[in-house]
C-alpha cells in the first residue's frame, strides 16, 4: 500500500523532522493519519510519538511556525498538543507524546507508565492498524515500521488487536467499542478471535465510564451504515450492558398465527433509511428510540393480533430518561428527539385515511420547524420486504407532503400563531395567569386549525366571548 500526502502535510511533518533531529530524538508518525493516508481517507491530525521528551519536542516543533502555535501540554501524561493554522482557515491537530510501556491495574482504567522504545509503543496499540508508524527521522525518513502487519490488515479489511485480544481489551475495555467503531466507519470485519475476546470480555465493559461509552456510540451512529455497529454490539452482549431498553425491543413473538416484527432489526433499519439523507446525529437517535416503548405497551388482542397502542406517548416519555443515563445532552437537543418520537406516527395515519386540511394544519402546528425532519424519520419508517408496498406507501407520503405544503402556502401554520394569545386573553376577561386563561387559549388554536372560524382577530374575539359565556366569564369592555 502507498501512503499519499499532500503537500501541506509534507510541510507540517517537515517540520517536525527538522526539529527532532534538532534535538536528536528518534521521532515517528503513528496511528491514525498512517492508517487514513494508506486508506486514502482525509485526515486533519496527526501522532507524533517521539524517544525522549514529546513535551519539548512540541515546543521546538512550534516555534518554526510564524506565527508559533501555543502549545497545550499535560505534565503528568508526558503529552502536549499544538494547533496549526494552515492556509483557508484550515486547522492541523498535532499531539506528541514520548514513547512509553503501559501497564493496568484490572479494575482500573488509569496505567502505571514509564519511558519504552517504539516497539513499546506500538505494543500498547489498540489494533494492528494503529500500530503502524512511519520514520521521520534522517537516515529512514519515510520508512514504514509493522511489526504487526497493520498494512495487510489495511489491505484484507480486518480489525485485530497486536497483542493477545483478552489482555488489550483488558487493559481497556473501551477498546471493545472501539472495535465494532471501526469496523462500521470503514466497513471492515472483526478478526474472528478478537471477536470472541469481545464476546468472552463484554461485562469488563462496566468499569469505563458512561461519558466514554457515549462517545463511542455515537461515532457508531454517525457512520454510514451504523446497523452494522448496532448488530455487532447486540451479538458480542455489549449493548445488553450499555443500552438494555434497545435490546428488549428484539425477538418477534408468536401467538394464534399472529406474529410482530422483530423491532430491533426494524429499529436498525429505519436508522439505516435515515442514515441515506441525513447526516444529523440527533435525527438519527430519534430513528433509534422512536419505537423504543414498543416492549412497554405489546398487548395480543383477540381476534386482531399484537398492538402497540401509545408507544409513541410512552416513548416521548422515556427519551429524558434514556438521555440523561446515557450523559446525552438534556437540552434542545433531547426536546427535538421525544418531539420526533412523539409525532412519528401522524404523518403516516395520514396516508392511510382521507386527508383534511384540519389535519394537516395539526401536523404543520404541532411539528413547526421540525417538520422537514419528522418527514425523513416517517418515510425511513417505511419498512417491508413487499417492494410494492414500500413503494405505494412512499407515493402516498408525496401526496402528503404536497398537500402540506398547499396548507402551509396558504395559511403559514408551521410559524403561525394565534391572532390572541394568553396575556390578551388576560386583559380581556380582566383574568389573571390561570386554569380559564390556558382553557381558552386552546380552544382558539383548535378552533382555528378545525377551520372552524377564520384565522382572524375578530373572528378569534367573537369565539373567545362566546366560550367565556359558556365559562360564566365576560370580557371586561362588554
Amino acid at each position: 500500500m502507498e501512503i499519499s500526502c499532500t503537500e501541506k502535510d509534507l510541510l507540517i511533518l517537515s517540520k517536525v523532522a527538522t526539529a527532532a533531529e534538532v534535538l536528536g530524538a528518534e521521532t515517528y508518525l503513528i496511528g491514525g493519519f498512517v492508517r487514513d493516508k494508506l486508506l486514502g481517507r482525509q485526515t486533519k491530525d496527526a501522532d507524533i510519538v517521539c524517544i525522549g521528551d514529546g513535551i519539548e519536542l512540541a515546543r521546538t516543533v512550534a516555534r518554526l511556525f510564524d506565527p508559533a502555535p501555543h502549545v497545550n501540554y499535560f505534565k503528568n501524561f508526558g503529552t502536549a498538543h499544538i494547533k496549526v493554522n494552515l492556509s483557508g482557515n484550515e486547522v492541523f491537530d498535532l499531539e506528541f507524546v514520548g514513547a512509553r510501556k503501559e501497564s493496568y491495574n484490572f479494575n482500573s482504567r488509569k496505567p502505571a507508565v514509564e519511558p519504552g522504545t517504539l516497539e513499546d509503543d506500538q505494543k500498547r496499540r489498540d489494533f494492528t492498524i494503529n500500530a503502524l508508524a512511519i520514520s521521520l527521522n534522517k537516515e529512514n525518513y519515510g520508512n514504514l515500521i509493522d511489526p504487526f502487519n497493520g498494512s495487510n490488515d489495511l489491505e484484507s479489511r480486518i480489525i485485530r488487536t497486536p497483542l493477545d485480544p483478552l489482555q488489550t481489551f483488558s487493559d481497556d475495555p473501551l477498546r471493545m467499542m472501539r472495535a465494532i467503531r471501526f469496523a462500521t466507519q470503514l466497513g471492515f470485519i472483526i478478526e474472528e478471535k478478537t471477536l470472541q475476546a469481545i464476546k468472552d470480555d463484554a461485562h469488563r465493559i462496566s468499569i469505563i465510564s458512561q461519558e466514554r461509552i457515549t462517545d463511542e456510540l455515537n461515532k457508531i451512529i454517525a457512520s454510514p451504515k451504523p446497523s452494522i455497529g448496532f448488530d455487532l454490539l447486540y451479538k458480542t452482549g455489549l449493548l445488553q450492558i450499555i443500552f438494555p431498553q434497545m435490546v428488549e425491543l428484539a425477538g418477534a413473538e408468536y401467538k394464534d398465527g399472529h406474529g410482530h416484527k422483530d423491532n430491533f432489526y426494524h429499529t436498525l433499519q429505519v436508522l439505516d433509511n435515515l442514515s441515506l439523507n441525513t447526516d444529523d446525529l440527533w435525527l438519527r437517535w430519534a430513528a433509534i428510540l422512536h419505537d423504543i416503548a414498543k416492549p412497554a405497551t405489546k398487548r395480543f388482542e383477540e381476534g386482531h393480533g399484537w398492538t402497540f397502542h401509545g408507544h409513541e406517548v410512552v416513548g416521548g416519555r422515556m427519551v429524558p430518561k434514556i438521555f440523561g443515563k446515557l450523559k446525552l445532552p438534556q437540552n434542545e437537543k433531547m426536546r427535538l428527539v421525544r418531539k420526533l418520537v412523539e409525532l412519528h406516527l401522524r404523518p403516516i395515519s395520514l396516508t392511510k385515511e382521507s386527508i383534511t386540511d384540519s389535519a394537516i394544519r395539526r401536523l404543520l402546528f404541532d411539528a413547526g420547524e421540525d417538520f422537514e425532519s419528522l418527514m425523513l424519520l416517517c418515510e425511513a419508517d417505511i419498512t417491508s420486504k413487499n417492494k410494492q408496498k414500500v413503494k405505494r406507501y412512499l407515493e402516498n407520503f408525496q401526496l402528503v407532503r404536497q398537500r402540506c405544503k398547499e396548507v402551509e402556502e396558504s395559511d403559514h401554520i408551521r410559524s403561525w400563531q394565534p391572532p390572541i394569545d394568553g396575556e390578551k386573553i388576560m386583559e380581556i376577561f380582566s383574568l389573571p395567569p390561570s386554569k380559564p386563561v390556558g382553557i381558552l387559549k386552546n380552544a382558539l388554536k383548535d378552533a382555528i386549525l378545525d377551520g372552524d372560524i377564520p384565522n382572524s382577530y375578530e373572528a378569534a374575539y367573537d369565539f373567545l366571548v362566546a366560550k367565556a359565556g359558556e365559562m360564566g366569564l365576560k370580557p371586561i369592555n362588554s
